[in-house]
């Protein structure tokens, strides 16, 4: 048996536990719509993934939602990222090494692991497609 939406049926003694997480989500990404070092659109996903978990009226309110729904939408049935986001992504990423680099005192070590772990997820971004597909 499966719960709202999609994924194992939790106890319900997890269900506020991912209700909240899915208020927490969306509260940053909101945050992240007035913020431009913070990304909006994978805290709403997250949002949906944990409403999707706990409660179908908030899944569908957000995935139906006049700002946000459509990005989810077109996430959810073609995985795009969008490539003005993409630029976002790969340029907050740049500047966030460039900054570690230069102005921390961090061990090679760590900008090395640092420049690994953003390179893998500057991978991931670019394999997605930047508009859904032509009919």
């Amino acid at each position: 048996m499966t719960g709202p939406r999609s994924g194992p049926r939790f106890g319900l003694s997890a269900r506020p536990l991912w209700f909240a997480l899915g208020w927490l989500f969306f509260a940053v990404g909101v945050v992240g719509a007035f913020l431009p070092v913070l990304p909006t659109t994978p805290f709403m996903i997250l949002a949906l993934w944990a409403f999707a978990r706990s409660s179908e009226r908030f899944h569908g309110w957000l995935y139906r939602h006049r700002i946000f729904g459509p990005s989810l939408q077109r996430w959810h049935k073609h995985r795009v990222i969008p490539t003005q986001a993409k630029a976002a992504a790969i340029g907050g990423m740049a500047l966030s090494l460039g900054y570690m680099a230069f102005f921390t005192d961090a061990p090679p070590a760590a900008l090395i692991a640092a420049g690994t772990l953003m390179a893998v997820g500057a991978g991931y971004v670019l394999t997605k497609p930047g508009r859904p597909p032509d009919r």
